[in-house]
């Protein structure tokens, strides 16, 4: 092999390692759906740039190793340093690269000595460790699959308890968590893992041996999701919280919703089932129904007082948690509690002690100026709320929110006539819901940033002392 061949053997292999790296990205951000990266990216036109034109480019029309080495990459590596949700070198992904390159070296030797078409020698490389990738993966998640089956079988004595919903699930798993720990020892799935492969990885890595109560939230992209996690941890109690218009440009309709969240009360050991009202009314000998039992709610910055009917008797709650919202989430975890075998002041006492659930409605008090970091939270019912206590604070009121993200126009809508009525300065950040919130917002200062970068800056620039600064909503992004 002569030094050209070898330069183009070598910029070769890096121009496809180089594309690897920009596919295992977005599958790493889409669940590792091939078919949610091409059809259902939020900026589809990153895959013409950082894929399709630089793969015609050096492929067609032959311009590689200048490109590759001058123009490409540098462009990938500024692209990764302004991403603010990167790539996460998990075990999947590390298997993947290194894939790739073994099949790299391979088939470009090959392709070198045989002189073939240099369009095969970089499609071939991604497209066969995609499909060993899939294969290999798939063998592996049925044998994580059967492990996690045998662990949870072993637990003769764990009461299982799962938790889905379009809005709210993360902080009512952590409510229950919180509350039932009071009593019982109890493991709940980290931060927001919903999906059946982070399930499964959390109760074959981390699940401990002498829990007696596993609390796990299950979330949905597609029909048939939940009932796979359903059929995996078979559940004794469940819980389906509110359900609305969220995600509906995965299942195109609220009927699709409510169908895929009752999936969960299909468990083999089910022995009793929470279901919120806004998804179905259908009465079942196992079913209790929520959502209206909330009396004399008073929600503000201070915390949050309401009174439930417990034991036959009402009861007077309070929690620092912030957001009437939250009241629904709480009401939830009480039942469950009562289910359990709490009494009345134990569950009294552990709603008083609840803690805020990070970026959740959480107030952090720094500077002099009041944060509410609602960061994680996407819906149109918590991001309302929000507003409403933004509203009861005396001084400037400010919000950065990138709007409702998998939602629909009218209730970006319906966000921002709440946020007209009430803030100063509005930031939004991100692309997405950005021209309609340059055509509907009316306050009296806006500001539209395109780079995430600029945000600490610009709080910097416009906010002070005195002020109230609400963080709706945290879309990565490559949303």
């Amino acid at each position: 092999m002569d030094t050209l061949h070898l330069i183009a053997f070598a910029t070769n292999t890096v121009f496809v390692m180089a594309l690897g790296w920009y596919l295992i990205t977005n599958l790493q951000w889409y669940d590792y759906r091939i078919q949610r990266v091409v059809l259902r990216h939020h900026k589809p036109w990153w895959h013409a740039f950082y894929f399709v034109i630089p793969f015609i480019l050096t492929t067609i029309l032959g311009v590689q190793g200048a490109y590759v080495l001058v123009a490409y990459l540098p462009l990938l590596g500024l692209w990764h340093y302004r991403l603010d949700k990167k790539l996460v070198m998990t075990w999947r992904v590390k298997r993947f690269l290194i894939l790739l390159f073994a099949v790299s070296l391979f088939l470009n030797l090959i392709f070198t000595l045989t002189h073939l078409s240099e369009t095969y020698s970089v499609f071939l490389p991604l497209a066969f460790t995609y499909g060993l990738s899939w294969a290999t993966e798939k063998f592996l998640f049925e044998a994580y699959k059967r492990e996690a089956k045998k662990k949870i079988a072993s637990m003769a004595n764990l009461t299982i308890i799962c938790v889905t919903g379009s809005y709210g699930k993360t902080s009512m798993k952590n409510f229950i968590a919180q509350i039932l720990s009071n009593k019982f020892n109890v493991y709940a799935t980290p931060r927001s893992v919903n999906t059946l492969g982070g399930i499964i990885r959390d109760v074959n890595e981390s699940l401990p041996a002498n829990a007696e109560i596993y609390v796990c939230e299950a979330g949905a992209r597609e029909i048939g999701d939940i009932y796979a996690i359903t059929q995996l941890l078979n559940p004794q109690i469940v819980v389906v919280g509110k359900v609305g218009p969220q995600h509906l440009e995965y299942f195109k309709t609220l009927e699709r919703i409510q169908q895929t969240k009752l999936e969960i009360v299909h468990s083999n050991r089910l022995k009793r089932a929470f279901i919120h009202t806004s998804v179905t009314d259908v009465p079942h000998e196992k079913v209790t129904f929520f959502g209206d039992d909330i009396l004399d709610l008073n929600a503000t910055l201070e915390g949050t007082d309401f009174n439930l009917m417990l034991h036959g008797q009402l009861h007077h709650f309070h929690t620092s948690v912030l957001g009437g919202f939250q009241t629904m989430n709480i009401n939830a975890a009480l039942l469950i509690a009562q289910e359990m075998g709490m009494s009345s002041g134990e569950m009294i006492q552990a709603v008083a002690n609840l803690k805020s659930v990070e970026h959740r409605l959480q107030r952090i008090d720094a500077g002099g100026k009041i944060i509410l970091d609602d960061g994680y939270n996407g819906n149109i019912d918590g991001m309302l709320e929000g507003v409403r206590l933004c509203s009861l604070h005396k001084g400037r009121k400010v919000i950065v929110t990138p709007g409702l993200v998998e939602s629909t126009a009218e209730l970006n809508s319906e966000l921002i006539d709440a946020m007209n009525e009430v803030f100063d300065i509005v930031i939004i950040t991100g692309a997405l819901n950005a021209a309609q919130f340059e055509r509907e917002l009316r306050v009296g200062e806006k500001i539209i940033l395109s780079n995430k970068a600029e945000l600490t800056k610009t709080l910097g620039e416009v906010t002070r002392a005195g002020d109230i600064i609400l963080f709706a909503n945290d879309a990565p992004n490559f949303i």
